[in-house]
């Protein structure tokens, strides 16, 4: 028989014991693996806990930890009096080092360009044609207020006027709608916010007097006032300034200056009441006259007042300028009786110590720098003449004259935040001779150039001047300009001008010390 041959076995039957099991429990025969579990692995935990911190440490691990350590303090203290003297020269070094003067960090976003934040305006102003003759901002930063009235020729003693707020922190902020107007009787010629208290303004009117509100109070915000009264100024007020009170320090006097010759400092009383407390007067026989200065022509009459700014340094001295073009230094400590002058209910006292070389007109403002040491002494003016003047307190003559409108400059004021760095505000002109146009807003960096702006801000349409700007103290980007045309426009300055340098100051009294040698 063949080894091989092929053959057909019968078949063989196992019986599934796994499908009568699954069909005894109902379960789905299709599959010979039990069900596999699934879940949610992202939401089935009911507890979670942070690896790197939910292990704390046994007190017998840290005695171990401890032990296991060995200080050779024989050695250290070798080693820390070895490099003694060299850390102790170089911490010196750095204690003495001036490279980071003046340095703050900022932490806020970098502004490249100048923009025009909001446009504010009170549209009943517009239609009576009035201006917008002083700015403010609050204690705060976040408001900033206004007055209406008239710097040019119009029956000021009658037409009524308003001041005028905007919250720019304000949601859903109306840049024609402020959120708080007050009618005024006669024209309001200067505004300002108290310095610590943000809901409180003063102003002075036309009429000479001084009326304080308090802009919390929407019904009557009159808070208190002077009347017209002996005491009153005649002539109109273009200057307000808050005092301390050093007899109640939760008081405040409000100093006010006048073209009427006379500088009041007036005290809060019960029933809504400014009463004067002090009062100073400036006659053109006691102005100090000096050898560099016969060419000017001396009176016998009042001097008027038409700006005022106080030292950031020393609570006494403040400088004026008058409307002869020449600007005083004054004192409140000046104990010289005036010689002559309108009689009142305290004597009146004559202020100025010395007397600076003249602009070729009135002046409309001055501005006290807030970051000279004591050895500079600086403040800025400009008038009509559209120069602006660079001074020392120390010295007569100007340190620097810059022409920039052949028409006026109305403002000048110093930057809170970078000592070398000044805006000033400008009237219609446009030559080629000079750096103005028709209501410009000009920002100067002597750290870029001593003779020209930085930049020119076109602030107004036509013809219409900017008569006053103010830079914000809190919100340092932040400048306000009210112009001829009845609006106040809110600049955001560009990082440029709001980012102290290292060592500015020196670089200021370096370019002061150039100038005067």
């Amino acid at each position: 028989a063949a080894m091989f041959a092929d053959c057909t076995a019968t078949g063989a039957e196992v019986e599934s014991l796994w499908r009568s099991a699954r069909s005894a429990r109902c379960e789905a025969k299709s599959c010979q693996t039990g069900r596999i579990p699934t879940a949610e692995a992202a939401v089935q935990s009911h507890t979670c806990q942070d690896a790197a911190v939910q292990t704390d440490q046994s007190k017998e691990a840290a005695q171990d930890f401890q032990q296991d350590v060995q200080v050779d303090h024989s050695s250290l203290l070798a080693f820390l009096q070895r490099v003694e003297d060299v850390v102790i020269k170089e911490l010196n070094k750095n204690w003495n080092s001036h490279a980071f003067d003046g340095f703050e960090v900022n932490w806020t976003d970098q502004n490249e360009t100048v923009l025009c934040l909001h446009a504010l305006s009170y549209p009943e102003a517009q239609d009576q044609n009035l201006q917008v003759t002083s700015v403010s901002w609050n204690a705060t930063g976040s408001v900033v207020g206004c007055s209406y009235g008239r710097l040019d020729d119009g029956d000021w003693s009658t037409e009524k006027s308003y001041v005028c707020t905007w919250n720019l922190d304000r949601r859903g902020l109306n840049p024609q709608r402020p959120d708080l107007v007050v009618d005024v009787p006669s024209c309001v010629m200067c505004l300002a916010f108290h310095p610590s208290q943000p809901s409180l303004i003063a102003g002075g009117l036309f009429s000479g007097e001084l009326v304080v509100w308090d802009t919390s109070r929407t019904e009557d915000p009159v808070l208190w006032r002077t009347g017209m009264t002996d005491d009153t100024h005649t002539d109109p007020v273009y200057q307000v300034h808050w005092l301390p009170d050093a007899k109640h320090r939760s008081h405040d006097r409000l100093l006010s200056a006048s073209t009427d010759g006379k500088i009041l400092v007036w005290r809060q009383e019960r029933g809504g009441r400014l009463v004067l407390a002090e009062g100073f007067t400036l006659l053109a026989q006691q102005v100090p006259r000096s050898a560099q200065l016969k060419k000017l022509t001396w009176g016998e009459a009042a001097v008027g007042v038409t700006s005022l700014s106080f030292s950031h340094f020393d609570p006494h001295v403040f400088v004026v300028g008058v409307e002869g073009g020449y600007s005083l230094k004054c004192s409140l400590a000046a104990e010289t009786p005036a010689l002559c002058g309108p009689a009142g209910s305290v004597p009146r006292r004559a202020p100025a110590e010395l007397t600076f070389a003249p602009h070729a007109g009135p002046i409309y403002s001055v501005s006290c720098s807030p970051f000279h040491r004591q050895v500079l002494n600086l403040f800025l003016s400009c008038g009509t003449d559209g120069q602006v003047h660079l001074h020392s307190l120390l010295q007569t003559q100007p340190l620097l004259s810059l022409q920039l409108s052949k028409k006026y400059l109305f403002s000048v004021c110093w930057s809170p935040v970078r000592p070398l760095v000044f805006a000033a505000a400008s009237g219609e002109g446009n030559c080629n001779e000079c750096f103005s146009f028709p209501g410009d807003v000009h920002l100067f960096d002597f750290e870029k150039s001593s003779q020209k702006p930085a930049l020119s801000i076109k602030q107004a349409a036509g013809e219409h001047p900017v008569n006053c700007l103010e830079f914000n103290t809190k919100q340092t980007q932040l400048l306000a300009a009210g112009d001829a045309a009845g609006a106040v426009r809110v600049w955001q300055l560009s990082s440029d001008f709001t980012e102290q340098r290292p060592r500015e100051v020196n670089q200021l009294e370096q370019l002061v010390s150039e100038i005067t040698d």
